[in-house]
């Protein structure tokens, strides 16, 4: 019981006032407007109709008539009506179905997707997961943006998004903050613009100005450190850009100012971030498939003239090395946020290596967001390529979607060849872990010291499409060898490797046991 008061001690104490605050203010209160007083009412005539907006980008196809939809790989066929609240897959799965991202499906005709808002609206009343802020804030989204490339105005449907506004207006996830508030913000500047109502509009911009400041580190990363939410967020920015650049009446220049100047920092981030192959690490909770690829955001952000900001990884803790042979990625940075660190895992100095433009050492990945044992192993320190030290974890990650205890890096030290950190993640068992790398043409020289001899284990997760065999004190590939000293024993076990949610394959990891020195040479030929 104690241990469970102290790791909520130690997740609560990096909380903010505001979260706090707004956690109790929200279970005591529901400021909900009234459906039917709102329905029954005239609504005034939506601004959209004036409205301009560029081609946006494809949704990948979820919807696939009949009823039928695909979420995170999982395909359901409702045999009758719709049920906007179903929960048999999770409620990931039922929030996807409530964000109405597929309305974007390049073969979706305007009649199915008004079939799909109508039944929607039709049982809105007795929706629940749905009718949460952050699902509000993507449907209004994908909503307005349908009904601006179609050219529909609809009364009742400008009801129900202005009844759904109001629900979050009322309740922007000041609890929860990240990611959530920014969504609030963006939400509410569109149906704010597409409504013609001004308090939206003044409720996005207070969001949005203070949020992106925060939010967005002079590097360019997104500061939840999650390339996913990245690109989501990136996505989103580039939205309301499109929006308010082709319609200058809106009177909003100063709003996008400020959003192309983060778009061309975010766009820097990601050209720095991706590997040759065009992929982006995984890291942190990020699953492929979620967002939109990297191609879509340059080529939208090119079509709207924004420019891309040469940057240099910094802020956000991520260090990139690349030769003929190798591309090194290493995480010597925070976990995330301090206050909210939900998507954030125990991965300090991580990394992930790539060999001859292909994945060779891979973050093992997400499979799911239920919370769960799966979930809580994902986010685990040997479900990285880094070290754990007497059988505990770096940063205490738990609950899901919780963080309590959390390694700080210290003594950081880089060049052109060279990228050497500390962390005091195991400071409670009195020790420290020291991760130096040494980038030469074919090799990289991995060296860990652990300052009080314990027992260690340093793990290796290799893509599921490298084999690897061990021959002594070495494991082999097809064109290249790892070879350690001072290692006690090694291991070369089975895992689980996350292809995205619900979706995984057998792959190989090495474990290698040792005190208190461990050096690994990864050599390529």
């Amino acid at each position: 019981m104690l241990k469970g008061l102290l790791r909520y001690y130690h997740t609560i104490k990096f909380l903010r006032w505001t979260q706090i605050k707004h956690q109790v203010l929200y279970k005591l209160i529901k400021p909900e407007p009234k459906r039917n007083k709102l329905h029954n009412s005239k609504v005034a005539k939506a601004e959209g109709v004036n409205l301009k907006f560029q081609e946006s980008i494809v949704a990948p196809c979820s919807y696939q008539e009949n009823n039928t939809f695909k979420f995170l790989n999982i395909t359901h066929k409702f045999s009758e009506n719709i049920d906007w609240n179903i929960s048999k897959h999770g409620k990931l799965w039922v929030y996807n179905l409530n964000y109405f991202e597929y309305l974007s499906q390049s073969e979706l005709t305007r009649t199915q997707g008004l079939e799909l808002i109508d039944d929607f609206i039709r049982n809105e009343e007795t929706i629940k997961d749905g009718m949460e802020p952050f699902p509000i804030s993507l449907r209004t989204i994908f909503w307005i943006k349908f009904l601006l490339n179609h050219g529909i105005v609809h009364d009742h449907i400008n009801a129900s998004l202005l009844w759904q506004l109001k629900i979050l207006s009322a309740r922007p996830e000041y609890h929860l903050m990240g990611n959530h508030l920014l969504e609030n913000g963006f939400s509410l500047l569109f149906g704010g613009c597409y409504l013609g109502n001004k308090e939206f509009v003044q409720q996005a911009k207070t969001i949005l100005i203070e949020q992106l400041d925060e939010q967005i580190l002079p590097d360019g990363a997104h500061f939840e450190l999650s390339p996913m939410y990245h690109c989501l967020i990136l996505y989103r920015i580039l939205d309301s850009i499109n929006l308010i650049q082709e319609n200058p009446q809106l009177e909003l220049k100063e709003l996008l100012d400020i959003l192309q100047d983060k778009a061309a920092k975010m766009l820097g981030w990601l050209q720095q971030m991706i590997f040759g192959n065009g992929s982006l690490p995984r890291v942190n909770d990020s699953v492929d498939g979620i967002s939109p690829n990297t191609k879509a955001l340059f080529d939208y952000a090119q079509r709207l003239e924004i420019s891309i900001r040469k940057l240099s990884l910094s802020e956000s803790g991520y260090r990139k090395r690349v030769n003929n042979n190798f591309e090194l990625l290493v995480d010597v940075g925070r976990i995330g946020p301090d206050y909210i660190p939900g998507h954030s895992h125990s991965d300090t100095l991580n990394f992930i290596l790539h060999f001859h433009g292909k994945p060779m050492i891979v973050d093992t990945g997400v499979s799911t967001y239920e919370k769960n044992q799966k979930r809580n192993q994902e986010r685990s320190t040997s479900a990285h390529n880094t070290v754990a030290i007497a059988g505990g974890e770096q940063s205490e990650v738990w609950g899901g979607f919780r963080v309590a205890r959390r390694a700080n890096v210290f003594n950081l030290e880089e060049s052109t060849n060279l990228i050497s950190a500390s962390h005091d993640g195991y400071f409670r068992i009195h020790t420290f872990h020291q991760r130096s790398f040494s980038f030469e043409e074919n090799s990289i020289t991995i060296i860990d010291k652990i300052s009080k001899k314990s027992d260690a284990k340093a793990y290796l997760h290799f893509h599921p499409d490298v084999e690897v065999s061990l021959v002594g004190n070495e494991l082999q590939g097809a064109s290249w060898r790892i070879v350690f000293e001072d290692t006690s024993k090694i291991q070369l076990l089975e895992y689980q490797y996350a292809e995205g949610f619900n979706k995984t394959r057998v792959a190989q990891k090495a474990v290698l046991s040792f005190k208190d020195t461990l050096c690994t040479k990864i050599i390529g030929e």
